[in-house]
């Protein structure tokens, strides 16, 4: 195995799956452009159809690659400014650190945060520092890593409060088209996923979820299939008979659709279905 994934990104094909191609009840438009200088923008709008609020963002990324350092702005519609400086690979191979620092003008709240990843051959760790008047709060985890198999363990410490507000294990199998993945988070909640790549056109998934001192499971079963290379179908349902599909279409290099709707399969005729549409450019 190489360098195995951040402890977040473990069981992501799964997640992928059930979460991209869909967008309910919202009206999205995402552009992301480039300048000739190397400035990447991003910017994204999108409108709630059920409570008719309109959210934006803007951010701006410049790259310098010689020096493995990547300047980031960002700003939302609550008025956040947000600062990313990251540089890798300049200290140690493998190393990368974060500086990362939100304002909002509006409140006077600031906040910041430090950011450390470190990943090699079988391992991939990380450490988060958030600092606060009262006191930081300290982010770890770790991903090990060995002919397939996975294993993470991810934590929180509030220095304010002397505590540990975090506690998560999690235990994987990677293969090529197969992935098994389980967690437990705080001994109380308890979590897994299959992905599979049946073929070079269908990718499945299935998760279920179990809380303690909870009789009932939530399960999921999701699919994606693609049609040509400019188009796929998604399609999910779980145990609450929520039933979503998706359509993805590329129109022109560049230039992506997606249409996506919601089913309420206990409330057919009652309605408080939703539909989404989604538009994306990049040039």
């Amino acid at each position: 195995m190489a360098v195995p994934p951040a402890y977040a990104d473990l069981g992501k094909s799964a997640k992928d799956i059930f979460n991209k191609g869909y967008g309910f009840g919202l009206v999205k438009l995402d552009v992301k452009t480039k300048s000739a200088s190397g400035v990447e923008f991003k910017t994204s709008g999108s409108s709630n159809t059920d409570t008719s609020k309109v959210v934006g963002s803007l951010e701006t990324k410049y790259n310098r690659p010689e020096y493995g350092l990547t300047f980031t702005e960002k700003w939302n519609t609550d008025n956040t400014l947000g600062t990313e400086i990251a540089v890798e690979d300049q200290i140690t191979k493998g190393l990368k650190l974060t500086f990362d620092t939100t304002f909002s003008p509006n409140t006077g709240k600031k906040s910041g945060k430090v950011k450390t990843a470190y990943k090699r051959e079988y391992i991939n760790l990380g450490c988060d520092v958030d600092f606060d008047f009262a006191g930081p709060t300290i982010h770890g985890a770790a991903v090990i890593g060995y002919e397939g198999w996975l294993g993470g363990y991810q934590m929180s410490f509030d220095s304010a409060k002397s505590r540990m507000t975090k506690s998560n294990f999690a235990i994987g199998y990677k293969t090529a088209d197969f992935q098994l993945h389980t967690s437990v988070n705080d001994g109380a909640e308890f979590s897994g996923s299959i992905y599979q790549k049946s073929s070079d056109k269908l990718e499945t998934a299935i998760n279920l979820a179990w809380t303690a001192g909870n009789n009932s499971t939530n399960f999921g079963i999701a699919a994606k299939y693609q049609l040509d290379k400019d188009a796929s179908i998604s399609a999910k349902v779980n145990n609450s008979s929520l039933v979503g599909f998706g359509y993805t279409q590329s129109l022109r290099p560049g230039v992506k659709l997606t249409l996506s709707g919601l089913i309420d399969g206990k409330n057919i005729n009652v309605g408080g279905h939703k539909l989404g549409l989604g538009l994306e450019l990049e040039a």
